[in-house]
């Protein structure tokens, strides 16, 4: 699908992550139209401004403050509004306090146009991409959350690190929760082929830790929020690389969140899983075989998220 065809996106929320998330897709070149929201009408036109300063150095685009309403015909709703992670706090904690900014804002969001794309980014994201589907009874396709997109690249990122080898030639995928119970398949990461172990004895570096790297991997968010008070930058590139495989038709797989409706005997939550993700959002959830104890594990995370899903106010 041409990049260069009108597409719009809208960014829900110019915080941290929303800021971040609208720099990313404007310095992407995907979009003609980017149109920022947020409760602080001053914040989002101040965003609006100091992004759209930088016209003279990307690919024309229109950025602009604007209303909900003016986020109905989008292609793509970024939703980054709600309050952010503290530390001590696991993103669970946020639940009902951004349960409530949801519902608020999709009163007067809603209709969407019959090709959008609803793209939760707010955490708890699994809790609340499922929040959303029961709201506003869109289609499961689109309604996605971002998942755990990040947190696989942050895999990638440190199997490279040990590796000694560019973190685009690993496969490597993080499923379940976008949190404390996600699911790092060991089982299918692989470096040219290789399975992670076997490409450190070739590369000649010592054999790693699976258990080390697991808790790094869930750990990191809690690691940067520790450092600097909320992470964003790496967020914005994941939700930047979310809306390029649905504005350009990629068929890329990618582990969204989104309802998992029986896959490995797990229904009625939504948690991530490597899905084909295209013009009309998640468009096939992939049911990759699984080790027992990550299919264990994987529903764990889903028993988790459901235990939560039951406190919620939803129809």
């Amino acid at each position: 699908m041409p990049v260069n065809d009108k597409r719009k996106i809208a960014v829900v929320g110019v915080g941290a992550v929303g800021s971040a998330t609208a720099y990313a897709v404007m310095m992407s070149g995907l979009v003609s139209e980017l149109v920022l929201v947020d409760i602080n009408r001053e914040r989002a036109e101040g965003e609006a401004m100091d992004l759209a300063h930088g016209a003279s150095f990307i690919k024309p685009i229109r950025i602009y403050a604007g209303e909900y309403e003016d986020c109905r015909d989008a292609d793509i709703v970024i939703f980054c509004a709600g309050v952010n992670q503290k530390p001590g706090e696991t993103r669970l904690d946020l639940v009902q306090r951004n349960f409530a900014i949801l519902k608020d804002v999709l009163v007067r969001l809603l209709p969407l146009e019959e090709h959008g794309v609803f793209l939760m980014v707010t955490n708890p994201v699994d809790i609340l991409t499922y929040a959303a589907l029961r709201l506003t009874n869109l289609p499961p396709n689109r309604v996605i959350g971002s998942g755990t997109v990040l947190d696989s690249s942050r895999f990638r990122y440190l199997l490279s690190q040990y590796c000694q080898v560019e973190p685009r030639n690993i496969h490597a995928y993080v499923v379940g929760e976008h949190g404390d119970t996600e699911v790092p398949l060991w089982s299918l990461a692989n470096i040219a082929g290789m399975p992670v172990q076997e490409f450190c004895c070739w590369r000649g570096v010592p054999c790693l830790d699976p258990g080390e790297i697991t808790r790094r991997v869930r750990e990191a968010a809690y690691e940067v929020i520790a450092r600097k008070g909320a992470t964003y930058y790496a967020i914005g590139l994941a939700v930047k690389r979310i809306c390029e495989s649905i504005l350009r038709d990629e068929n890329s797989i990618l582990t969204v969140s989104g309802l998992v409706d029986g896959e490995y005997g797990i229904t009625g939550v939504c948690l991530s899983l490597p899905s084909i993700v295209n013009r009309t959002g998640r468009a096939r959830v992939l049911a990759v075989p699984l080790a027992p104890q990550e299919e264990e594990a994987l529903h764990h995370s889903a028993r988790t998220l459901k235990s939560i899903i039951g406190q919620l106010d939803l129809p």
